[in-house]
């Protein structure tokens, strides 16, 4: 735990996670919001954004904007290729994960923060949860139980020191919807 900041902590952010949670909210999260939000909680140290992508060289990666717009506005962001197959029924399959790297990257920091804030519904996060406490790590999870069926598992929620539902984040962290100019 960190003794030189006050409140420090880090963000953790599973993006496909975070999508997925805010499309069932009906919202896309705005991530400059997002992060003006957090800084605004205290002393935010990093801002971590993991995510597979599709590496093919003839495909555009709708990734790719987002990825690089994270970049160079105060996120570091984790990729890694998603493996491509055809399963069974001859249907093109995508399968990534990004929980190793998240969970190293959270106990390499976990001595400097007093806080990490998890947006991730999965429920293989919570040993990592369970193993940062241990450290003195407060730790504040974000996904939700307003969308049907819940988009986190009970054991994380449990486990958690703070759950956050996002849809009570939707105020100030949503993208403005943009307004058609021929009105």
């Amino acid at each position: 735990m960190s003794s030189t900041t006050a409140n420090s902590m880090a963000l953790f952010i599973d993006g496909e996670n975070l999508f997925a949670t805010a499309k069932a909210l009906g919202f896309d999260v705005d991530y400059k919001r997002l992060l003006e939000e957090f800084r605004s909680r205290g002393a935010l140290l990093r801002a971590y954004y993991y995510t597979t992508i599709i590496d093919d060289q003839d495909q555009f990666s709708s990734m790719r904007p987002l990825i690089d717009w994270l970049d160079y506005n105060g996120y570091t962001v984790v990729t890694k290729p998603a493996r491509q197959f055809i399963d069974a029924n001859e249907r093109r399959k995508i399968k990534g994960s990004m929980d190793i790297e998240l969970a190293a990257h959270a106990m390499e920091l976990a001595e400097r923060l007093d806080q990490m804030v998890l947006f991730s519904g999965n429920g293989t996060f919570r040993p990592l949860v369970e193993a940062v406490q241990r450290r003195g790590v407060h730790v504040t999870v974000v996904s939700t139980i307003a969308s049907q069926p819940p988009m986190i598992a009970d054991e994380l929620r449990r486990q958690a020191d703070v759950f956050i539902d996002l849809a009570e984040l939707r105020p100030s962290i949503a993208r403005e919807l943009r307004r058609s100019s021929t009105t």
